[in-house]
């Protein structure tokens, strides 16, 4: 038997099929959203429903956007001849925060996964190979994660692009900063080892 009234029970529920958001987090949220003032819960309940609304994806590189285009392939100055290949809009995110990378992106929306009955005409792959025969690139960073799904996901596209005889890079991995050697798997080692660099 709940103790939750039906109205806050749905909504407990709801929180707790966000991914990473366990019960009683989604009890937490829940019960945060019914403290909030009435102007507070309505903006919060039309911010998500704008979200859903007006978001859509780019018409060139897939990313996140309410515009036609997305705010990097609007961006002046960016580099047209180096394409990194992402699996989400928040690995974009992650490389615009390093201020380092100054070239294009195409995001995947996910990585193969047989398991979750993921394969690739589920992903943006079909649009990258179409990006890539039209555009004059140089090369293409395979940024997937280093999962099991992310190296299957960069070696397939990367067995695709080969006719196409452009350079495929694959990011390097390995220790991280602040990280000790002795919980290292084998394969970070490993890694480590091949990407490493002069000093």
């Amino acid at each position: 038997m709940s103790y939750l009234a039906a109205p806050l029970a749905r909504l407990v529920e709801q929180f707790a099929r966000l991914p990473g958001i366990g019960q009683k987090s989604a009890q937490r949220l829940a019960f945060c959203i019914l403290n909030m003032p009435e102007k507070a819960a309505a903006e919060f309940t039309s911010s998500i429903i704008e979200a859903r609304e007006k978001i859509r994806e780019c018409k060139v590189c897939c990313n996140l956007t309410e515009q036609e285009l997305c705010p990097v392939c609007r961006a002046d100055g960016r580099d047209p001849t180096t394409l990194c290949v992402v699996e989400d809009a928040r690995d974009v995110l992650a490389f615009e925060r390093t201020r380092e990378y100054r070239g294009l992106y195409h995001v995947l929306h996910g990585t193969i996964s047989p398991m979750d009955g993921v394969g690739p005409e589920q992903l943006r792959i079909k649009q990258l190979l179409n990006r890539v025969a039209d555009e004059d690139l140089n090369e293409i960073i395979m940024a997937t994660n280093p999962t099991v799904e992310g190296e299957a996901t960069a070696m397939y596209i990367s067995k695709l692009l080969t006719p196409f005889g452009i350079k495929v890079t694959r990011l390097a991995y390995g220790i991280p900063v602040g990280g000790d050697l002795e919980y290292a798997d084998e394969v970070t080692l490993r890694r480590s080892l091949e990407g490493r660099n002069l000093l």
